[in-house]
């Protein structure tokens, strides 16, 4: 038996359907239907794309995710047929969030659309946090104080980047510069304007086919205090971009010089 015959099988059962009623809409015999609902044969991908639209359930859902642990009306859709499992609890009822690893971030593009991979997961139940799906995104660097190495930043997910407020804070998960956490300033045709807290670094743009999920801030964990004197290093920073921006105006004046003398 395969994923995909018990998904169907639950799915016919579900809507209190005989596998002949199935198998007319399909306009297949109720034999060829029953092999695949008992995993003896395969259907071809037009017949799949028939079954998935039949039942109203993504290919992507049918061969890769068992439909009756975690039930489609509780999942969170994305539009390439990724799913953000729904939530789950503890022993005590609470809600629980996945954990990164910090030292995983990077896999985490790897394995954010794998079901196993996600289950794998540690968890933590964070009670003050509910009504909705949240994740722990370990921080990395120091562009957005006061988070820094060691932290983790709790994102609430968002579904769309219709959905982003401005001047709100996000994790956004990008497939080239991987798990990031910036300020939402303002969204252009095709791309959407993020800048960090820390002055030093510029604002940049990110397009909307490279943001692969978003999720905004709702909390922090801090293992370690963040003391007042971890911000000397950001006035430094902004010292040295102060004065990397001096010479370059400076090396532009120069350059109009030399051009008047030529």
């Amino acid at each position: 038996m395969s994923i995909f015959s018990n998904n169907i099988r639950f799915l016919r059962a579900k809507r209190k359907l005989s596998q002949q009623n199935v198998a007319d809409e399909l306009v297949i015999s109720r034999v060829r239907y029953s092999k695949y609902e008992n995993g003896i044969s395969e259907p071809p991908i037009e017949l799949l794309i028939k079954i998935s639209k039949y039942f109203h359930v993504s290919i992507d859902l049918m061969l890769s995710v068992d439909i009756q642990k975690y039930p489609t009306d509780d999942m969170l859709k994305l539009p390439d047929n990724r799913i953000v499992l729904p939530v789950a609890v503890d022993t005590h009822g609470n809600d629980t969030i996945e954990i990164i690893p910090q030292k995983a971030s990077m896999g985490y593009l790897e394995g954010y659309s794998d079901v196993d991979y996600i289950e794998s997961l540690q968890r933590i139940a964070l009670p003050f946090l509910t009504n909705g799906k949240y994740r722990a995104f370990p921080a990395d660097g120091d562009s957005m104080p006061p988070f820094r190495n060691g932290s983790y930043i709790v994102g609430k997910y968002v579904e769309g980047i219709n959905d982003l407020k401005q001047g709100k804070t996000y994790v956004f998960v990008t497939l080239n510069d991987g798990i990031t956490y910036k300020r939402f300033k303002e969204r252009k045709e095709n791309t959407i304007c993020v800048s960090a807290d820390n002055s030093f670094y510029e604002p940049y743009e990110i397009s909307f086919e490279e943001v692969v999920e978003i999720w905004q801030y709702a909390s922090g964990i801090f293992p370690e205090d963040f003391e007042p004197g971890d911000y000397e290093s950001y006035n430094f920073k902004e010292m040295f971009r102060e004065l990397r921006q001096d010479i370059r105006d400076l090396d532009k004046k120069v350059s109009g010089r030399r051009r008047k003398k030529s």
